[in-house]
């Protein structure tokens, strides 16, 4: 791996080898989702917890000061709607120019295995890692679902994150899952982060199986509606942060969450 690819990644995962991604592109599909209306007033008070933000060109732009931003993981697919025919017809719609331009230290780009659009978006994968590979910048696979959330058994997101890995993925983003999640990690040779997927009706049940996922091998997590949803979300984000930094078990970051919403004060963690 060269001086820039071994760079960028440094910049996203840790020092213990973890990461925590605040994704906020979501509007890319579904429009001004709701707490995510105006992205800088919702992530201004969790940049202190995140280690790198998920975001679109337009939105990086247009709301994340340059002066004091995270590392950025641009998201560079897309091309469809939650009221189009298939979520799963993307397409690459940001230039390696504007990836530099941008100074991203990563992209990433979702694959539908299983879908009519699979073989499309495996190309798009792969176009992006031809592309990315020559200038030492590392791409996020995201094995998307579209609204089949049915779909998130081990047996599938094993062979998701192993295809995507397969075609140079660095990364790949895919869901937590109650049974067997260890075969999925053990199957893929890069770092798995998990998704968050359905918004979870607690802080503790989002707790609950990050650390699941944590202790099966997961390197981090890639969460958004279950963060900046939830009516504390600093409170969640202090928790999320424990435990994929800190080894914290559950009720560790369920007293973490309950100081901080509690607090007007930011606590060091």
């Amino acid at each position: 791996m060269d001086w820039g690819m071994q760079n960028r990644l440094s910049q996203l995962f840790g020092q213990d080898g973890n990461c925590f991604f605040l994704p906020i592109d979501h509007g890319y599909f579904q429009g001004p989702t709701r707490c995510l209306e105006k992205p800088a007033e919702t992530i201004r008070p969790l940049l202190e917890y995140c280690d790198a933000l998920f975001v679109t060109r337009g939105v990086l732009r247009a709301c994340i000061e340059p002066a004091q931003s995270k590392p950025i993981i641009l998201r560079v697919s897309g091309g469809t709607s939650v009221v189009g025919k298939d979520l799963a017809n993307e397409v690459l719609t940001t230039s390696i120019e504007e990836v530099l331009r941008l100074n991203a230290s990563a992209v990433g780009v979702s694959v539908f295995i299983g879908s009519a659009y699979e073989k499309e978006t495996l190309k798009n994968l792969s176009k992006i890692v031809n592309v990315c590979e020559n200038y030492g910048i590392p791409v996020m696979a995201v094995t998307a679902v579209g609204k089949e959330m049915e779909k998130r058994e081990a047996r599938y997101l094993a062979l998701c994150c192993r295809i995507a890995a397969e075609l140079g993925a660095r990364v790949v983003k895919t869901y937590w899952c109650e049974k067997d999640f260890d075969k999925v990690i053990n199957g893929c040779p890069v770092p798995v982060v998990m998704a968050g997927g359905p918004k979870c009706e607690t802080e503790r049940e989002v707790f609950e199986f990050v650390y699941d996922g944590m202790q099966k091998g997961a390197r981090g997590i890639n969460l958004g509606r279950n963060v900046w949803q939830s009516p504390d979300p600093r409170g969640v984000a202090a928790g999320l942060n424990a435990i994929v930094h800190k080894g914290a078990t559950v009720s560790q970051a369920q007293e973490l969450f309950e100081e901080v919403k509690n607090s007007k004060q930011s606590v060091k963690i």
